[in-house]
């Protein structure tokens, strides 16, 4: 059963990234094209001229480069979701398979994506100082393990007061647990603002909300498609449990 399950996840992933990736290429690479701009206007302006010979060409990067790269994240991330989704299903009360999936995804979205967003918003290619890249992707990764330890924690809160409060009472103190246990996470990592003072507030302003979207649409396709394709496989015509 869980083969099954995994292999469906990954199809899943695979599929929400094709929604990500098409979304990425219509709203967030006109972004990151004006950011390059950007950065190639303040090269001029200064006098300095990067001659580094490029690698990938920009074609590369927008195309095959960002399509192989979207669809291997989401891939991976539907095989993880379909092992979770395989714990979790019938142990979070009598949900069917799609509300499972669209939970999971929910507080997938919220952990992987909104929290470390808030506190490290992505930026556009050329803004930051290369010179701290691998801090600046230390403290973003810091946020994110942050982020799901305090999702399970609070996950583990929320079923050992369930028998006590309700599973409603209990689902709301496990809640406040985790906002409380993300805003001391953020409060204690250290701040960083290396955006240049030239750079059109529009530009980084969109660039963030694509980068944002893709995370939405990604997460949403994913909760969507898994809880469909398991849904049959798990459950018979009432919604009550299949026997394997």
């Amino acid at each position: 059963m869980v083969r099954s399950l995994l292999i469906r996840g990954m199809i899943a992933g695979f599929l929400a990234s094709l929604l990500a990736f098409g979304f990425a290429k219509v709203v967030g690479e006109p972004q990151v094209d004006r950011a390059i701009a950007f950065e190639e206007q303040m090269e001029k302006a200064s006098g300095h001229h990067d001659e580094t010979p490029e690698l990938v060409s920009r074609e590369v990067q927008s195309g095959i480069g960002l399509f192989v790269g979207v669809g291997a994240f989401g891939t991976a991330v539907g095989g993880l979701f379909a092992l979770v989704f395989a714990f979790a299903y019938g142990r979070v009360g009598a949900l069917r398979a799609r509300a499972v999936s669209a939970l999971m995804a929910l507080f997938g979205f919220v952990a992987f994506a909104l929290v470390p967003f808030l506190k490290y918003p992505p930026n556009p290619p050329s803004v930051g100082d290369p010179g701290t890249i691998g801090w600046r992707t230390a403290m973003f990764f810091a946020m994110l393990g942050l982020s799901l330890a305090a999702l399970v924690l609070a996950l583990l809160l929320a079923r050992k007061l369930a028998a006590r409060l309700g599973a409603w009472n209990a689902a709301l103190a496990a809640g406040v647990a985790f906002l409380i246990l993300v805003l001391l996470a953020q409060w204690l990592l250290p701040e960083i603002n290396e955006v240049p003072e030239r750079l059109p507030a529009v530009l980084l302003w969109r660039f963030r909300v694509a980068s944002f979207g893709i995370q939405a649409v990604l997460w949403t396709g994913l909760g969507v498609l898994f809880g469909g394709l398991v849904e049959r496989l798990l459950e018979d015509g009432r919604g009550a449990f299949r026997v394997a």
